[in-house]
């Protein structure tokens, strides 16, 4: 139905470069295609500052430290289990597996690690860095956790 307003005829000389009016009378504008960036969890400063805290934890203990941020799955422990399986040294090693939207935090550690690791102290490096990411702290919460599992860890023991 008709609201009654005549649809005013436009210039064409008046449009910008890649825009035609059709037949109809509607206007048309070609436009570049331009792939939007995909957002990342974390900043530059954020990526440097976590890589810090591994680099710290890894060389301050002896231990291997890796962190995993992605889905996890349905049976996330069999997951972790398996990514902390596949690392170099898995006696030594010592995961951090994230899944933000599945709102699982899991610490997998190998026969060493684990010696020098309570579970204790893994779940209290949990609970921190759950206290985080329910503050949208993604970041701060994975190196406030990696600084404590290190501090539960200790110093690398001398050859």
């Amino acid at each position: 139905m008709a609201t009654g307003k005549a649809i005013e005829p436009v210039d064409p000389s008046t449009l910008p470069l890649g825009t035609v009016v059709t037949n109809s009378g509607r206007v048309s504008a070609a436009k570049m295609y331009e792939p939007h960036a995909p957002e990342l969890p974390f900043t530059p400063a954020q990526l440097a500052q976590l890589d810090e805290a591994l680099t710290l934890s890894s060389r301050t203990t002896g231990l291997d430290f890796s962190v995993y941020l992605g889905e996890l799955g349905a049976n996330a422990h069999e997951r972790a289990q398996e990514l902390h399986g596949s690392t170099e040294r898995p006696s030594h090693h010592v995961l951090v597996a994230v899944s933000p939207g599945e709102r699982v935090v899991e610490i997998v550690t190998g026969e060493e690690s684990h010696r020098r690791l309570a579970d204790r102290g893994a779940k209290l490096a949990v609970m921190s860095m759950v206290a985080s990411f329910k503050e949208g702290d993604l970041a701060g919460g994975l190196v406030s956790g990696l600084r404590m599992l290190t501090d539960q860890a200790g110093a690398a023991p001398r050859s």
